[in-house]
């Protein structure tokens, strides 16, 4: 931690692509870029889907059993403006990164180029200082309706990269609401969490705000401001928008610190870049984390699949703190509701039992008895956490 700089200045860009137009996006983003680098930006943000467009309002004629030949068009000309990796807007956006000597974070759809040659992905691709693309996250869970045009990603892209200010890593809008990807970043010792979204509300600040005290890392929220009148005149479907309001995405970025307060705030109004300096050094006391020391194991964790079915076979791994143990006090099921054998004598079985016991923050849990036929075993389990 020493060696690492004591302030960084970091920028996010609210602002809107020029939608459905990769090309022209990709000019604008090398644009703001060095715009923000200008100004002393060490590391740049932009929003969830900026290259080319977050489709906002759009079906794409999509109802349950059919699509229109209108919706067909609006999804090709999507297709035909997303962006492959590597590729030539790639290129462009790494030649952006290295003249402006900053790390840049980009939100971009992706064109799969290795296996279907037809899906997309809402992506988020990190380049560093000297132009080397360092890594890409495909968005894990696409949110409602934008199933039907991006496809999933794996845990393969869950992307945290060393800088010389920390590690830099994060997701993509409400994939921030899976509590298992964002401990495995926390697990990765993530210190500058980056929350590219398409989400405006109130509530989406306190998920910021979470983030940060949960993690104990700075986190980065960027967003776009989008109007009605921005979609091409000429964008199929682009009647369905007649409903919207005529600002349809306000932005709402922020940078917040790891107790939770916010740094800096952008305003909810026309695109523009909010810069705020952040201390790793200077705000250490606050990103002492919660300890999950070594493999990740410390008391009370939640048991591995192979300790549940290790347990499950009788056999005990251990009998320390967290230990799993097999139930001791069987009960046996109550009066009268005894399944009953072939000769239809009653047949005693257990019933599933969980225990938990909580000793020195640890809990260990018991599978159900193996002669039970459940679908769902329930377990039980306490995760400590210590400030240290």
């Amino acid at each position: 931690m020493s060696d690492q700089k004591t302030t960084l200045k970091v920028a996010v860009i609210q602002a809107a692509p020029v939608l459905f137009n990769r090309d022209a996006t990709v000019e604008k983003t090398c644009r703001l870029t060095q715009q923000a680098a200008a100004q002393g930006a060490e590391l740049i943000l932009f929003p969830e889907a900026f290259i080319p467009a977050y489709p906002r309002g759009l079906t794409f004629g999509a109802v349950v059993g059919s699509r229109s030949p209108q919706g067909r068009l609006a999804w090709q000309i999507y297709w035909e403006n997303a962006v492959e990796v590597p590729g030539p807007a790639v290129d462009r956006l790494s030649a952006a990164a290295r003249q402006s000597g900053a790390y840049l974070v980009v939100g971009v759809i992706e064109r799969d180029a290795q296996s279907s040659r037809g899906t997309l992905y809402c992506t988020m691709l990190y380049f560093g200082p000297d132009g080397s693309l360092l890594g890409k996250h495909r968005k894990l869970k696409p949110t409602g309706s934008e199933r039907l045009i991006w496809g999933e990603g794996d845990g393969s892209t869950l992307t945290v990269i060393d800088t010389e200010f920390g590690r830099v890593g994060g997701l993509i809008c409400w994939e921030n609401y899976m509590p298992l990807a964002r401990m495995a970043l926390y697990a990765k010792g993530v210190e500058i969490y980056l929350a590219p979204t398409a989400d405006a509300r109130d509530t989406w600040q306190a998920t910021l705000r979470h983030i940060a005290i949960e993690g104990r890392c700075f986190v980065l929220g960027c967003n776009q401001y989008v109007t009605r009148s921005m979609y091409p005149a000429g964008l199929p479907g682009v009647e369905e928008l007649a409903s919207q309001p005529e600002v349809m995405c306000r932005g709402g970025s922020a940078v917040i610190s790891p107790l939770g307060r916010g740094a800096r705030w952008s305003a909810l109004r026309s695109g523009r870049r909010s810069f705020c300096r952040i201390g790793p050094e200077r705000d250490r006391p606050q990103q002492v984390r919660f300890r999950r020391n070594g493999s990740l194991r410390p008391p009370g964790r939640l048991p591995t699949q192979r300790e549940r079915r290790t347990a499950a076979n009788g056999d005990h791994p251990g009998r320390g703190r967290g230990a799993l143990e097999r139930p001791r006090l069987p009960l046996a099921a109550p009066p009268g509701l005894e399944p009953k054998n072939a000769k239809g004598y009653p047949e005693k079985r257990l019933h599933q039992l969980i225990c938990l016991r909580q000793a020195w923050g640890a809990c260990r849990f018991a599978p159900a008895p193996p002669n039970l036929d459940l679908t769902d075993q329930s377990m039980c389990s306490i995760l400590q956490l210590t400030i240290l």
